[in-house]
């Protein structure tokens, strides 16, 4: 499920599965910058995203990204810019809470735009989750168990992965 300010997003969830055929379903990626989704159930983010946000106004769109705004009428936060948050529920429930910083592309000092482009709609993969997303937070992948373990934001802490102290963080 994708929740944007607590609101649930509507969208076909079996796209969230992984067929027979081996399609569908997310993925993190190391390599992909930004957040690929299929096409309806990227344009059912956008959409929740833009209603959210209404009182921004939008600006032209750029190359790649379908809702960009003024980022002049946008506050700012520990967290980024002043957006609307985005939940990933995972399985267990286990919510990724995704913040401006890592959900928002600085386009210019005018322009931001959300960071998640179109992926076609027939994609193998429903949501690759991109490095924005990823970027300054700690992941744990435990292969021998199948699990994933993920913490909020880094910037809560005012720190960064680059600048984070691993031997303390135990």
């Amino acid at each position: 499920m994708i929740t944007i300010n607590g609101k649930s997003v509507a969208l076909n969830k079996t796209l969230l599965s992984i067929n027979k055929e081996g399609h569908g379903g997310t993925k993190i990626s190391t390599v992909a910058p930004l957040t690929v989704i299929e096409t309806s159930i990227y344009k059912a983010v956008v959409g929740a995203f833009i209603k959210q946000i209404s009182r921004v106004s939008r600006v032209r769109a750029v190359a790649l990204f379908g809702a960009c705004f003024n980022a002049t009428a946008l506050g700012s936060t520990r967290v980024g810019p002043a957006v609307p948050q985005i939940d990933l529920e995972l399985l267990n429930k286990v919510v990724w809470r995704i913040f401006g910083a890592n959900s928002m592309v600085q386009v210019s000092n005018e322009v931001l735009c959300l960071g998640f482009v179109d992926g076609g709609s027939e994609p193998r993969t429903s949501i690759v989750i991109g490095g924005l997303v990823i970027e300054d937070n700690l992941l744990q992948v435990d292969l021998a168990a199948s699990r994933l373990g993920f913490s909020s934001s880094l910037l809560f802490r005012q720190t960064t992965c680059s600048n984070f102290n691993f031997t303390s963080a135990a």
